[in-house]
C-alpha cells in the first residue's frame, strides 16, 4: 500500500515548496502584520494623544513605549502557552487580545487606560513574535525554511507600512489627527480602531490552520502530524518524524523545568546566541528611524507636515529589501547576509553621526547645514536597506531554527522577550540621549552596528538548508557528547 507521504504533490518543487506550505507560512505571518501595524499606528497619534490629555512628554513618552512591555510579557507567556496548548490556540489569543486593546485604546478616556489598553495589545504582539516565526519554521521544508521564516518580517514592514499609511490617510481626510471625523470621534482613535480588521482576520485565519507537526509529535498524535506533513512536505514525511523523534529521544533528560539552564551566567550557550541576536538587532536604533523620524526629518530640512509621508516612503524601502532578503536567504545563506547588515550599518550609522557631529542650533532647532542634511538623509536611508535585508528578517529566521526542539517555544519566547525589552530601552532612551548629543547617540548605534558584525563572525554557525534537528547539532550543550556516547553504549 502506498502512503500519501510517498506520493509526489502537484506544485511542489525541487526545495519542497508547494502552494500549500506557503499559503500556511503566509496565513501563519499574518500575526507579523499586526505586530507591524500594532507598534507603529500610535506614531501618527502622538501628538494628537499629548493634546487630548495634556500629557508631559516623560508621560507621552512612557504612553508610545508602554506596549512594548507588553510585548515582553506576551513573549515570555507565548513560549509556555504554546507548549502547553499547541501554536493555533495561542494565535488565536494573540489575535483576541489585539482586537481588544484596538477597541479600548479608540474610546480611551485617559492616558491610564489608553495605557493599560496599549499593554494588552503589547501582550498580543509578543505573543505573535513567538508563536508566528516557530510555527512557520516547524511547518516549513528545509531547503525553503529561510524564505518562508523571511514571511514573518515581510508582513512585519507590511504592517508598518498600512499603520503610517492609515494614520496619514485619517489625518489627511479629517484636517488632523486632532479632529473630529466618522461619528464624531477624532482621527486619532480611528487610527487605532483600524486595527478591528486585521485582529478578526487573523483570528479567523488561525482557526483555519493545521496545528505545528512537532507539537503533535510531542503531545502523542502522531498520526496527525503525519497527515499534517503529508500536505506541506510529502517527500519528506518519515524523515521529518524520524528527526523529531531522535531529537525528542536524544535530550529526553532536558524536558524538566530547567531546560534552559546551563553553565553560561545561568543559562545554555544556544539560548545567549538568541538574546544577543535579539539584543543587536535592537541596539542598531531600527526603531529610532520608525519612532523618531521627525527630529531628523526636520533637521534635514522638511516641514513637520511631511514627515508621515516620509515615514511611508521609508517602511516602502523597508519593504523593498525584504523582498530581497527572502530572494537571498537560501541563496547566499543566513551568515554573508548578516555581515554584510552589519558592515552596512555601521558606516551609515557612523555617516549619521558625523553629519550630525557639524549640526547646528537655531532657535532651538537642531539643523543640518550646506551638505549634511542631504549625507544624513542618505546615511538614514542605507541604514534602512542594510537593516532591511539583514538583520530585520533573518534574526526571526534563526530563532525559528536555531534553537532544539525540546526548548524552542521556550527559548523564542525568552529571546522575543529580551528583543521587546531591548526596544524600550531604546524607544525611551532616545530623547534624552538625543537632547544630550545626536553625534554620541548615532555614534552608538555604530558602535553596536560594529559589535554585531562581531558577534555573528565568531558565535553564529550558518543553518542553511539543515533541518531543525541537524541545525541543534551546530550548537551542542557541554556534555552532550558524553551522554549521547553514554546512552548508547
Amino acid at each position: 500500500m502506498t502512503s500519501a507521504a510517498a506520493e509526489p504533490q502537484a506544485g511542489a518543487g525541487g526545495d519542497g515548496l508547494n502552494a500549500k506550505v506557503v499559503g500556511l507560512a503566509a496565513a501563519g505571518a499574518v500575526g507579523g502584520f499586526l505586530f507591524g501595524f500594532d507598534s507603529s499606528v500610535v506614531n501618527g497619534a502622538v501628538d494628537a494623544i499629548q493634546h487630548e490629555f495634556d500629557l508631559s512628554s516623560g508621560v507621552t513618552g512612557f504612553a508610545v513605549a508602554s506596549a512594548l512591555l507588553g510585548c515582553a510579557v506576551g513573549s515570555e507567556l507565548a513560549g509556555r502557552l504554546a507548549d502547553r496548548f499547541g501554536r493555533i490556540p495561542v494565535m488565536v489569543l494573540g489575535a483576541i487580545l489585539f482586537l481588544v486593546s484596538s477597541l479600548g485604546s479608540g474610546f480611551a478616556f485617559g492616558v491610564v487606560d489608553l495605557i493599560v489598553w496599549r499593554l494588552i495589545g503589547g501582550v498580543g504582539i509578543g505573543i505573535a513574535s513567538v508563536v508566528a516565526p516557530a510555527y512557520i519554521a516547524e511547518i516549513s521544508p528545509r531547503k525553503a525554511r529561510g524564505r518562508l521564516a523571511s514571511l514573518q518580517q515581510l508582513a512585519i514592514v507590511f504592517g508598518i507600512f498600512a499603520a503610517l499609511l492609515s494614520d496619514a490617510l485619517f489625518a489627511t481626510a479629517a484636517g488632523g489627527a486632532s479632529e473630529s471625523f466618522w461619528f464624531g470621534l477624532e482621527a486619532w482613535r480611528w487610527m487605532f480602531l483600524a486595527c478591528i480588521v486585521p485582529s478578526l482576520v487573523y483570528g479567523l485565519l488561525a482557526l483555519t490552520l493545521p496545528e505545528s507537526p512537532r507539537f503533535l509529535v510531542k503531545v502523542g498524535k502522531e498520526e496527525k502530524a503525519k497527515e499534517v506533513l503529508a500536505r506541506i512536505q510529502p517527500h519528506e514525511v518519515d524523515r521529518a518524524i524520524r528527526d523529531i523523534h531522535d531529537s525528542m529521544q536524544q535530550d529526553a533528560y532536558a524536558k524538566r523545568k530547567g531546560a534552559l539552564r546551563g553553565p553560561v551566567l545561568g543559562l545554555q550557550g544556544i539560548v545567549w546566541i538568541g538574546i544577543l541576536l535579539s539584543v543587536f538587532q535592537q541596539f542598531v536604533g531600527i526603531n529610532v528611524i520608525f519612532y523618531y523620524s521627525t527630529t531628523l526629518w526636520k533637521a534635514v530640512g522638511f516641514d513637520e507636515s511631511n514627515s508621515l509621508l516620509i515615514s511611508v516612503i521609508t517602511s516602502v524601502t523597508n519593504i523593498v529589501v525584504t523582498f530581497v532578503a527572502i530572494a537571498l536567504v537560501d541563496r547566499a545563506g543566513r551568515r554573508p547576509l548578516l555581515l554584510v547588515g552589519s558592515a552596512g550599518m555601521t558606516v551609515s550609522l557612523a555617516a549619521m553621526a558625523l553629519a550630525f557631529a557639524n549640526s547646528v542650533t537655531v532657535d532651538g532647532e537642531v539643523s543640518l547645514p550646506g551638505v549634511w542634511g542631504p549625507v544624513a538623509l542618505v546615511a538614514a536611508n542605507l541604514f534602512v536597506v542594510f537593516f532591511g535585508f539583514s538583520w530585520g528578517p533573518l534574526v526571526w529566521v534563526l530563532l525559528g531554527e536555531i534553537f532544539p526542539n525540546r526548548i524552542r517555544a521556550r527559548a523564542l519566547g525568552l529571546a522575543a522577550a529580551a528583543q521587546w525589552i531591548a526596544n524600550f530601552l531604546i524607544t525611551v532612551s532616545f530623547p534624552a540621549l538625543s537632547d544630550f548629543s545626536l553625534l554620541f547617540t548615532y555614534g552608538m548605534y555604530a558602535l553596536f552596528a560594529a559589535l554585531s558584525f562581531v558577534f555573528v563572525f565568531l558565535k553564529v554557525p550558518e543553518t542553511n538548508g539543515m533541518s531543525l534537528e541537524e541545525s541543534e547539532t551546530l550548537f551542542p550543550p557541554k556534555g552532550s557528547a558524553k551522554r549521547r556516547a553514554e546512552a548508547s553504549g
